[in-house]
């Protein structure tokens, strides 16, 4: 049983979770420290994990679809891109399944809350459902940013204040600004590890639409100095001086430029793995598979954003 849930977390890319967990953490304290409700946000962590994954799988059967469509396209995909469809593990009726079963769960959690906090997360679960499940759709015709952008920034982040506080607030938009900057960067990075299969499959993401690498990867700086910008700008307005810490991850953004560069110009470099680079999930599995290059940039990319956000907790935790 257990290995049958870890192999469809794995389905699912439950990697990408310490996006939802800690974007969530950070609200969370945030609206803990201002007498919210503890129940309520864990969860609202349950059903936008759930949710988060059910997105995931209906992406990738999204686009095994249009993959299997012309076995050129299939061949030119990277191994990553629905491995466990291509490689027989699962089949699509499979997929349709497991993306019901975490959607419905995630939609009974919704309904609880709306019981416990009132009809505005009818709304926010309505928006961010019909967001995470159309995805895919929206990855087509380069918007990928934009809904991560939605769904992970003011979507959850008011959500789970509205859940904890029954109210809204300008001061958590703003922090939810700053914090959906850092995993818009995380995603954008794996649309740029996939720009020749998502060229090949004539997918319209934000890279592709750039249709230059190198000016493509301009953008990602655009997005972490946003996010910078924004979690000072929360500081300001809360006198929470203590935010500007997250300054510290700026040697990692840098690094992260220099690693995407580096795999423009060779994407079968070799990794120079140092402790900070950690943690690299399943890392001996993923060297096996042959994918260390493409999986070591990308887990930088996620790493960012998770020190991003511990940093923000900290702050948080710290101000009195």
């Amino acid at each position: 049983m257990i290995k049958r849930i870890v192999f469809w977390l794995n389905c699912a890319r439950a990697f990408s979770l310490p996006i939802t967990i800690l974007s969530w953490l950070v609200v969370f304290v945030f609206a803990l420290k201002n007498g919210g409700n503890v129940l309520n946000g864990v969860l609202a962590l349950i059903g936008v994990a759930l949710a988060h994954l059910a997105g995931n799988m209906a992406d990738d059967y999204i686009d095994y679809g249009i993959l299997s469509r012309d076995p050129k396209m299939m061949e030119s995909a990277v191994a990553t891109k629905c491995c466990f469809i291509r490689d027989g593990s699962i089949t699509l009726k499979d997929l349709r399944r497991m993306i019901a079963v975490f959607s419905i769960a995630a939609l009974t959690i919704g309904a609880f809350l709306y019981f416990r906090s009132g009809v505005g997360v009818l709304w926010l679960t309505a928006v961010g459902g019909v967001l995470t499940l159309t995805y895919a759709k929206f990855s087509l015709i380069g918007m990928s940013e934009v809904i991560i952008g939605l769904l992970f920034g003011p979507l959850m982040f008011e959500g789970v204040w509205y859940v904890m506080k029954k109210s809204f607030s300008a001061e958590v938009f703003v922090l939810s600004i700053a914090v959906v900057m850092f995993s818009i960067s995380f995603l954008y990075i794996h649309t740029m590890l996939d720009f020749d299969s998502d060229k090949t499959s004539h997918k319209k993401t934000l890279c592709c639409r750039i249709n230059d690498k190198h000016k493509a990867l301009l953008l990602f700086s655009v997005f972490i100095g946003a996010g910078y910008i924004a979690v000072l700008l929360f500081g300001i307005m809360t006198s929470n001086l203590l935010v500007s810490l997250t300054v510290l991850t700026l040697p990692a953004a840098v690094n992260v430029y220099r690693l995407m560069k580096r795999y423009i110009e060779n994407n079968k470099f070799v990794p120079d793995i140092k402790w900070w680079h950690l943690p690299l999930d399943n890392w001996e599995a993923v060297r096996a598979e042959g994918t260390e290059t493409f999986y070591f940039v990308l887990f930088q990319a996620r790493n960012l954003m998770i020190w991003f956000s511990l940093l923000c907790v900290v702050a948080i935790l710290l101000y009195s």
